[in-house]
């Protein structure tokens, strides 16, 4: 169960942190600075909760794990559930502090929720938004995958992966506001309406089959070696660290 709550946890913090920068703090700090939100919140959450559950916070890293064999289905259920629940609370306790000022409306602004057509921040349709969720899932899961592994140096997935979802976002924010998480994307738009909740299809399904993609590449660059799970990754001791190096 603890994994699970920590899974929830870090997810909660991802969303709060991420996208209450953009909600928030979107018009001062701009595009960079949301971008810096969500990487800071990830990194550390690596560090924080990544000996406890390797810090997925996100459906689609828990799938691209699951065909790399790093983690059991009946296990990723419930992380992915987690998630949810996660980034629910998190868009839930955003909705609340956002609802401080009287010229909050989530519908208008849309409540940091990701979009296409007319709710693209950059007005992109429909394709480029799908492709560019597929690869930037990629992106972030094929790091993942290949920071964990034995032969990674120890200690540093973290500052990898908080880096690589940091320029994800500096890419991605123009085109759909950047999810490559479907758990990111159903707290919001919950709280977005109806025109947010009709385009989540497409945060769902494009996040994973990215993942899938980047699961598929790396099963075919990965060197021999034996399977690491994100937790033992994240949390190696310096003498398992020259045990791993001398593999």
């Amino acid at each position: 169960m603890r994994i699970y709550l920590a899974e929830a946890i870090g997810t909660f913090v991802l969303v709060f942190g991420g996208c209450g920068a953009a909600v928030l703090a979107g018009d001062e700090i701009g595009n960079g600075g949301v971008a810096l939100a969500f990487g800071l919140s990830l990194l550390a959450m690596a560090y924080t909760i990544g000996p406890i559950s390797g810090c997925h916070v996100n459906p689609a890293v828990t799938f691209g794990l699951l065909l790399a064999r790093k983690i059991t289905p009946q296990a990723a259920g419930g992380y992915v559930a987690a998630q949810i629940v996660g980034a629910v609370l998190g868009a839930a306790v955003l909705f609340a502090v956002a609802h401080g000022t009287s010229s909050f409306d989530p519908l208008l602004t849309g409540f940091a929720s990701n979009g296409y057509g007319d709710r693209s921040p950059g007005g992109y349709d429909v394709r480029s938004a799908f492709v560019v969720e597929v690869v930037l899932t990629a992106f972030l899961v094929l790091t993942v995958l290949g920071t964990t592994e034995v032969r990674a140096p120890v200690g540093f997935a973290g500052l990898a992966i908080g880096l690589v979802l940091t320029v994800i976002h500096l890419v991605g924010i123009p085109v759909t506001n950047t999810s490559v998480n479907p758990a990111r994307s159903i707290g919001p738009a919950l709280f977005a309406g109806a025109a947010a909740q009709s385009q989540l299809w497409l945060f769902i399904v494009a996040p994973l089959i990215g993942a899938a993609v980047a699961a598929g590449l790396f099963a075919v660059i990965r060197p021999p070696a034996p399977r690491l799970s994100t937790q033992m990754a994240e949390s190696a001791t310096p003498i398992e660290t020259l045990e791993r190096l001398a593999r």
